[in-house]
């Protein structure tokens, strides 16, 4: 098995959430462009490509986990609130926080372009930004960098779209906080995996 191969398998393996990050100046913007240029090789169908990412850090990186704490503050019941904010500061002090969006303007430019496929296109575009957030998840691993996928849209999506100005056909699809692991994951439990796969 050549070394790629390992690399490959072991960042799909030791993939995991990893709820408590924390700062560390070796995960630069730089080493994150690496990351996703590496990660933009996710497949799309069509090669239709309508993703967005979005990188937030430093003090926008803050900005952001104000944002969701201050929209659950009266969303979430008073007494569960203290475990709410206790959750969310595990995220916040990370290094920073990926944004993923979806570009519904490609959506209907595909959708126009090949009509026999319309209905289908919003599912591969789903499609497409999970490729993309697992590929940006298994790169961010095979660097030593913890993440997790959290989805606090669509009620932050109003905020989020004014304080960055961002396009309004973009849709907020899932946010992936980042930075050096804080925390060791819990044993990761499966199904039989014959329930799974089936040879014929």
């Amino acid at each position: 098995m050549s070394a790629t191969t390992t690399n490959v398998k072991e960042a799909i393996i030791n993939r995991r959430s990893i709820r408590k990050v924390k700062k560390n100046d070796n995960i630069t913007k730089e080493r994150l462009n690496e990351v996703l240029k590496t990660a933009l090789h996710a497949p799309t169908s069509f090669n239709m490509q309508s993703g967005r990412v979005v990188v937030v850090m430093d003090d926008q990186h803050e900005r952001f986990w104000e944002i969701v704490k201050e929209t659950l503050r009266s969303r979430v019941p008073e007494e569960s609130f203290a475990a709410t904010v206790d959750r969310l500061q595990g995220f916040r002090d990370g290094v920073g926080t990926i944004l993923f969006f979806e570009n519904q303007e490609t959506i209907e430019q595909m959708q126009e372009k090949a009509p026999s496929y319309k209905e289908q296109f919003p599912y591969w575009s789903h499609q497409g930004s999970a490729m993309l957030q697992y590929a940006i998840w298994m790169t961010l691993t095979a660097e030593g960098i913890g993440a997790s996928l959290q989805h606090y849209n669509p009620i932050i999506d109003e905020e989020v779209m004014e304080t960055w100005n961002l396009p309004g056909k973009w849709s907020l699809m899932a946010q992936m906080p980042f930075g050096e692991p804080n925390e060791q994951p819990g044993e990761k439990t499966f199904l039989p995996f014959e329930d799974i796969v089936k040879f014929y």
